[in-house]
């Protein structure tokens, strides 16, 4: 195939998809992306209510969940399973996560689907980068939590796709289901992490 018609395929390929240039992302990165997006259509309602899981691997029904499960399904198409990893984390250092809810020890059921159980989790792994306002640090598979006021937190992944204003655009449930939407500064943003480098 000649190199013109190569690049101009790549071109087109990377122009269809959404996918930015720049530095190259790590395939579980993509794998992460896809997974959330693959959720739009599918999660279609919102629902806190606390679930008897199954440990690991433990979910509530697709259709449903709160802005943490995008996060967690996503990830765990990459193989990483959130619920256990911070099960095991809170077993060690309990302490070392937040105390807001009464609890005396940790909860299959439930701290995996907490959003400042999952920005403790990623800080003390090391996934933690800068909060800045330059929407070209927030690359696709990057996760942002931000603060809704009133004590209320919210998380969701970034995705390739672009907004008409060049941003990338958001997977996040916020009560209407599993979304894409151009929402990265829509809210006060508290916490960005990159866990596949």
């Amino acid at each position: 195939m000649p190199k013109r018609l190569i690049v101009l395929c790549l071109y087109l390929f990377t122009a269809a998809t959404g996918w930015a240039q720049g530095p190259a992302l790590p395939s579980a990165a993509r794998t992460v992306v896809a997974a959330a997006k693959a959720q739009i259509g599918v999660t279609t309602s919102y629902d806190p209510s606390y679930v008897r899981l199954a440990y690991p691997g433990g979910d509530v029904p697709p259709e449903t969940g709160v802005c943490a499960d995008v996060v967690i399904r996503a990830f765990r198409k990459a193989g990483v399973d959130l619920q256990k990893d911070i099960h095991e984390d809170m077993t060690r250092k309990f302490k070392a996560y937040p105390q807001r809810w009464g609890l005396r020890r940790p909860d299959t059921n439930i701290d995996h689907r907490r959003v400042p159980n999952l920005m403790t989790f990623f800080k003390r792994a090391g996934k933690e980068l800068p909060i800045t306002a330059q929407a070209a640090d927030y690359l696709p598979g990057d996760v942002v939590a931000w603060d809704l006021g009133g004590g209320l937190t919210h998380i969701g992944i970034v995705s390739e796709q672009r907004s008409s204003g060049g941003r990338h655009q958001m997977v996040h449930n916020i009560g209407r289901g599993a979304q894409l939407e151009d929402v990265l500064f829509s809210w006060k943003v508290i916490g960005h992490y990159r866990y596949f480098r």
